[in-house]
């Protein structure tokens, strides 16, 4: 009885000190398993987490692979029970939506390389191709909610209607678009269709006075921006 109260208070202790660390100096100096730690904490009051942690970076390589992995890939490990993935999943999500609403914050998006990183995180790593597209104001701002995801596919394919697109922006008083999805097979380049489907929502945005900012191929590490490349 004794050996187990030790062993809270041991593992009390661990948290307290990892949580000043952080409180003095960020995530700066931790080790990548001593952040997953602290994530963990969050969902796991009083358990040792240090074995779950290097269990997951072992699994994942790193955070960004651990906020990443299926659900069911993280019910897996060894000492994160029901709970802990579902609250991974929810950090990831908020991640998100922080990374969303500081883009509706900025002043412009015309320089789409600001929503880069939204959506190789939003989108980069899924299995499946998505097709989403952020509708923009006239001063190139972020709408409020102004993501939607308007295609979900295959490994390889997501069926896009430029019809669709300029209905969906016009219903949104959009006034610019930045398309964008992503490729699974972690490739960023631009297929001969991708370059097709770009051209006709170029030309039917245009018939009704809209502007498509540009469009963005994204991957879990890269993304492809068809403005930068001069193909918009």
């Amino acid at each position: 009885m004794n050996a187990m109260a030790d062993s809270r208070q041991n593992c009390s202790g661990h948290r307290k000190r990892l949580r000043e660390r952080f409180l003095k100096a960020g995530l700066d100096g931790l080790a990548d398993y001593e952040v997953v730690e602290l994530l963990l904490t969050l969902a796991i009051p009083r358990a040792d987490v240090k074995q779950p942690a290097k269990a997951l970076i072992a699994r994942f390589g790193n955070l960004r692979g651990i906020l990443d992995a299926p659900i069911e890939e993280l019910a897996a490990v060894r000492g994160l029970g029901s709970v802990t993935p579902v609250a991974l999943k929810i950090i990831r999500a908020a991640a998100t939506l922080y990374l969303q609403q500081s883009c509706e914050a900025q002043e412009s998006l015309a320089d789409p390389s600001r929503l880069a990183d939204f959506w190789r995180m939003r989108i980069g790593a899924l299995p499946n191709e998505v097709f989403q597209v952020a509708y923009l104001d006239t001063g190139y701002r972020l709408l409020r909610d102004g993501v939607e995801t308007l295609e979900e596919g295959t490994v390889d394919r997501a069926a896009v209607y430029p019809r669709r697109v300029v209905e969906a922006a016009l219903r949104r008083g959009a006034a610019a678009l930045v398309l964008a999805h992503n490729h699974p097979n972690g490739r960023a380049l631009p297929s001969e269709q991708d370059k097709t489907l770009t051209r006709a929502v170029v030309l039917a945005a245009e018939t009704v006075g809209l502007k498509v900012v540009d469009h963005l191929i994204v991957t879990a590490d890269d993304a492809f921006s068809f403005r930068k490349a001069g193909l918009l």
